[in-house]
């Protein structure tokens, strides 16, 4: 029987406040609508189980919940509630699903045939995104609605997200090798630009020539404006692809103070160059400028006055809807260039060589993973054939430094990770011999500085010193089978927060810790993975990735482990941004999230879960 349209008109606005209804048009919602029967399913009673065979209808659960399980297996459940739509992956293979499903409650559900489903996807783009990736299409519902809600300091220009080849396209300045330095002067005179790039036949970038050239290689050396220009451009040159990102771009400028970068195809041809001002509009600050201001500050007190910038330029990206993967590394590489100018002048001071030493990150420093609320884990690894007599000048340079952050906002590690602590400033050859304990005698509380120390990644002075610690570790640990099993077993301790019903499991006040209880848990997997296969990467987006390669897994998995870790990366950051107390900035409140993230939130535990089931059945079963 045909719905009326007053019953069609009020399921369509009950739909339409949860995704993908949200996205699609009123004529898809209510085609969704019309295709549906109700169906009621008392307390307890079986919705559906692997003996039904091929799925052949889509639920859509209006009322209660709709509780999965796999066997008698309480720890893989999972629910269903008001504003789900089940079971997607099953539906979409044509397959019986895993898992049976109980009503919980009284529970009521429209259902939609499978041919009607498949009918409004080819016409509706976010319905066939749901039905093609649940966690990417929540993601990008999640990113849109925390863009939205910052637009009260909201930045104008591209995102950081774009690639380069969809920026608009100029035409360079470019001579060939053998044009004469005085003709290229000429016109870049006429033109009043400040440089020109030499481009061979080939099209490929071979070097650059500035205005800042002029002074030191023609005027001062007396060059004849008759001499090849190939003689006295730069090379090589910092250039960049059309599939690189603004990001990417926006880093390298900071990295190597430069304002402009070469964009090629994928042949090397020099297509189209990209200026800082071409990146970016962030109103009064941008990453160049905030990066050049630390590389260049004088002294301690300076780098004090410019480290809230960081946030504030943390609190714009965000705004710009810049991704978590994107924002922490920013984040990340803006602390870091503030450690090391710290570490130089401190250096400078004590009269301490960092020719024989190296400033080491580890933690989320080292994966370049820090998110706004971030305290210190550091060390010194020095080069000395006699610890004992060295040793002190490279703990009072540590502390110095970790008493410096502190008073730039990264407060001191509880934990004593510091440099300034005897156990994070040794030799070469004493960090070798600790690691070395750990990996083939550790203790179970050897465990955890295991998972800190690991991430190591050298950050300033004799950076040969922390990456043939990093190589060492590396390679260690993978000929060690019995360690990769212990950090598995210590990682499995802290369970994804799913009640026996597969929901959020709150605390007493109705919230998680999505750091111990989120984050961590991908780190923790990603970490042991990485180590037990030589992955040389720190970051936890690039091990899981690398991971899945090694563990043949395909690739929506392992795109759903990173989904899931950068989705929670983002509530972090964003609940940091709004944290009301400084004592539990990665806390947040179930009822202060939206729908969407709600339901994206119970989504990456699912994932979590999924991926410590995998790290339990190759490591201890």
């Amino acid at each position: 029987m045909t719905p009326s349209p007053s019953l069609v008109a009020n399921l369509r606005r009950e739909l339409q406040r949860h995704a993908p209804f949200s996205q699609m048009s009123a004529e898809g919602v209510d085609a969704f609508v019309e295709a549906a029967e109700e169906w009621y399913f008392a307390p307890g009673e079986r919705i559906l189980s692997p003996a039904d065979g091929p799925v052949a209808h889509l639920l859509y659960v209006r009322q209660g919940s709709v509780v999965g399980r796999r066997g008698d297996d309480r720890a893989t459940a999972f629910e269903y509630e008001a504003g789900d739509l089940f079971p997607v992956g099953a539906l979409v293979g044509r397959r019986p699903v895993m898992a049976t499903y109980h009503a919980e409650g009284d529970v009521f559900c429209l259902r939609v045939e499978a041919d009607a489903v498949h009918r409004i996807a080819g016409r509706e783009p976010a319905f066939a995104d749901l039905l093609a990736a649940r966690v990417r299409q929540y993601m990008e519902l999640s990113r849109r609605a925390l863009q939205a809600d910052a637009t009260s300091s909201a930045l104008a220009g591209q995102s950081l997200e774009a690639r380069l080849e969809t920026l608009p396209r100029k035409t360079p300045f470019a001579v060939a090798p053998d044009t004469p330095v005085g003709d290229a002067l000429n016109t870049m005179h006429e033109r009043r630009i400040g440089s020109v790039l030499v481009v061979g036949a080939d099209g490929a970038v071979a070097g650059i020539f500035t205005r800042h050239d002029v002074l030191e290689r023609i005027a001062l050396a007396q060059v004849p404006l008759d001499t090849p220009i190939s003689r006295l451009m730069s090379a090589p040159v910092q250039v960049l692809g059309t599939s690189h990102t603004a990001e990417d771009a926006a880093l390298l400028m900071s990295r190597h103070g430069i304002r402009h970068v070469p964009v090629t195809d994928e042949a090397g041809r020099l297509v189209n160059i990209v200026s800082e001002r071409d990146l970016f509009a962030l109103q009064r600050m941008s990453l160049k400028q905030i990066g050049g201001e630390l590389r260049h500050a004088p002294d301690v007190d300076a780098l004090r006055r410019l480290a809230p910038d960081i946030r504030r330029f943390a609190r714009h990206l965000q705004a710009q809807g810049v991704s978590a993967r994107s924002l922490t590394a920013l984040v990340s590489h803006l602390n870091d260039a503030l450690a090391r100018r710290l570490v130089e002048l401190l250096a400078r001071e004590h009269g301490a060589d960092l020719a024989q030493a190296c400033w080491l990150a580890f933690g989320s420093e080292g994966r370049g993973e820090q998110t706004i609320a971030t305290d210190q884990d550091n060390g010194i690894v020095f080069d000395s054939d006699d610890p004992e007599r060295d040793r002190p000048r490279w703990l009072a340079l540590g502390a110095a430094v970790n008493a410096a952050l502190d008073a730039c906002g990264y407060p001191l590690c509880k934990g004593g990770i510091m440099a300034g602590q005897p156990a994070c400033c040794r030799s070469s050859a004493e960090w070798y011999e600790r690691f070395d304990q750990w990996i083939d005698r550790g203790a179970p509380e050897d465990l955890l500085a295991a998972s800190i120390f690991f991430d190591l990644r050298p950050l300033a002075g004799a950076e040969s010193l922390g990456q043939a610690l990093r190589d060492h570790v590396t390679g260690r640990a993978r000929g060690v089978p019995r360690f990769a099993r212990q950090l598995a077993e210590n990682a499995l301790r802290q369970k994804p927060p799913l009640n026996w019903r597969g929901s959020i499991d709150t605390d007493e006040h109705g919230g998680i810790d999505l750091k111990l209880q989120g984050t961590a848990l991908f780190v923790d997997v990603a970490r042991i993975y990485a180590l037990a296969h030589g992955i040389a990467a720190t970051g936890t987006r690039e091990r899981l990735l690398a991971a899945g390669t090694a563990l043949h897994a395909p690739a929506a998995e392992s795109e759903s482990w990173v989904g899931a870790f950068e989705f929670l990366q983002m509530l972090r950051l964003r609940v940091q941004q709004d944290a009301a107390s400084a004592d539990a900035p990665n806390r947040v409140a179930l009822a202060s999230l939206s729908d969407i993230d709600r339901r994206m939130l119970k989504e990456s535990l699912r994932v979590a879960r999924r991926l410590q089931q995998r790290l339990e059945l190759d490591y201890l079963r």
